[in-house]
């Protein structure tokens, strides 16, 4: 069941800049690299649901709720 209010993420700066290298690392597996671009789209200040995020990324909105959930709850 979808949630219908997608959980708000707040990064700290040396967290930010650690998602931020992964991301644009070239060494980085494709699927770690997407899971970071979700959190830091996730953290904007603009607060998008997980719809805008898979538009903005190209994948499943699925996908971008897991991921989002998981570094809430797991970090």
């Amino acid at each position: 069941m979808p949630t219908p209010i997608a959980p708000r993420i707040i990064l700290a700066q040396n967290d930010r800049a650690e998602l931020q290298t992964l991301s644009r690392a070239h060494s980085t597996p494709q699927s770690l690299a997407l899971r970071a671009r979700i959190v830091l789209r996730a953290s904007g200040g603009d607060h998008p649901s997980n719809l805008q995020i898979s538009r903005d990324l190209g994948c499943n909105n699925r996908t971008t709720g897991k991921w989002r959930r998981r570094y809430r709850d797991l970090g």
